[in-house]
């Protein structure tokens, strides 16, 4: 049951929103959806459950929000992998990002919208299919980019865009879940370099 905030509305928070929303994507991040539970959530932003429900609203709203900053911040590579200018070079930082992101000293290991997903019961369904969504539009962003690159002779006309586009975020999703059991980046770039070397040939 959610908490209704106490007080006069317009009462300032007393904390700052960015600072706790960064807090709880950590958490998530680390402990996926249902292993965050509100009071590691409220304890690692430092705020009552009630100003958590007041400021971000109810727990899958929270991670909703959270979610969306992971996609601004430690996984915009995604975006910015799609403006290299071959077919392969998207491929190459995808994955590259991929390693980076997932292996960071400062961050927890492998990737928040996979790890999240990973034991989610029906009570978060919801979480389920919001991150089935994230990945897809995902899968869709590289497939409609390798698109492109057919028609541009980047990529031999007979390539198939949808599949190729499949096997690299199954290549960037298997890197995210041997990242969290701690496979070092040495290792998981190597795995990248041979499955890059059968790339279709322009």
């Amino acid at each position: 049951m959610e908490t209704k905030q106490n007080g006069p509305i317009g009462r300032p928070r007393g904390f700052d929103a960015a600072e706790a929303l960064e807090r709880a994507m950590l958490v998530f991040w680390e402990h996926g959806y249902e292993g965050a539970s509100l009071a590691r959530l409220t304890n690692a932003m430092g705020i009552s459950t009630t100003s958590m429900y007041a400021a971000f609203g109810n727990k899958e709203a929270l991670f909703r929000k959270a979610l969306e900053r992971y996609t601004e911040g430690p996984s915009a590579y995604l975006d910015r992998a799609l403006e290299e200018p071959t077919a392969l070079g998207v491929a190459a930082a995808i994955l590259a990002g991929t390693i980076r992101t997932t292996t960071l000293a400062s961050h927890p290991q492998g990737c928040m919208g996979v790890q999240s997903a990973l034991a989610v019961g029906d009570s978060g369904q919801q979480v389920r299919d919001l991150l089935v969504a994230w990945r897809d539009n995902g899968y869709a962003s590289v497939r409609e980019r390798f698109q492109r690159a057919v028609e541009d002779g980047d990529l031999p006309a007979e390539t198939d865009p949808g599949l190729l586009a499949r096997y690299v975020i199954t290549l960037a999703h298997g890197i995210a879940v041997q990242a969290a059991s701690g496979v070092c980046r040495d290792e998981l770039q190597a795995m990248t370099d041979a499955a890059l070397r059968t790339w279709p040939p322009a």
